[in-house]
């Protein structure tokens, strides 16, 4: 089992927090991992993504080129990386934020009103944890107990029960 996942969004909407919360959860549940974040100089508002994978065999190199999941929170990220996803992929996406469908029709897609469902929570900040909590439902990488346990071994704790709400919220969306 290897799942070799890209995260990517805006700078500022959590992209990299989801990749080091699903790497501590891997970690925590003794797989071997890797997370790699990237982003441009602009930082907040500039482009941001970040790869994660998480196997039960060592991890050659922390650089995914032919995603299985990828979780995608605005249009540019779907533009660049719908192309590198491996036929069958698992793509997750904000439809709030992101203008397009899917142009593949080999990969399963999840769309996520995420920006509307976390400002029903309370903050549109959450709806990262959001998307994450569907990608873990339907993977099944980690459990989502590995998952709350790293969050709150790893996060803050006055964001601890707002994101674990984002997280079960998400994990709605996948049948």
């Amino acid at each position: 089992m290897t799942q070799e996942i890209i995260f990517a969004g805006f700078g500022g909407q959590g992209i990299l927090s989801m990749g080091k919360f699903l790497a501590y959860a891997g970690m925590d549940a003794n797989l071997n991992v890797s997370w790699l974040p990237s982003y441009g100089p602009e930082m907040r508002g500039g482009t941001a993504n970040c790869s994660v994978i998480l196997s039960l065999d060592p991890i050659g190199s922390p650089i995914v080129t032919n995603p299985n999941t990828v979780v995608i929170m605005n249009r540019p990220s779907l533009d660049k990386f719908e192309k590198q996803m491996v036929e069958g992929g698992l793509l997750i996406m904000d439809s709030d934020l992101v203008t397009r469908d899917c142009d593949r029709e080999d990969l399963e897609v999840i769309k996520i009103p995420a920006q509307r469902e976390a400002e029903k929570l309370g903050s549109k900040k959450i709806a990262n944890m959001i998307l994450l909590g569907a990608l873990v439902k339907k993977t099944g990488v980690v459990s989502m107990e590995e998952l709350l346990a790293a969050l709150k071994a790893h996060g803050k704790e006055k964001f601890y029960e707002a994101n674990k709400a984002a997280l079960e919220k998400g994990a709605e969306y996948v049948i």
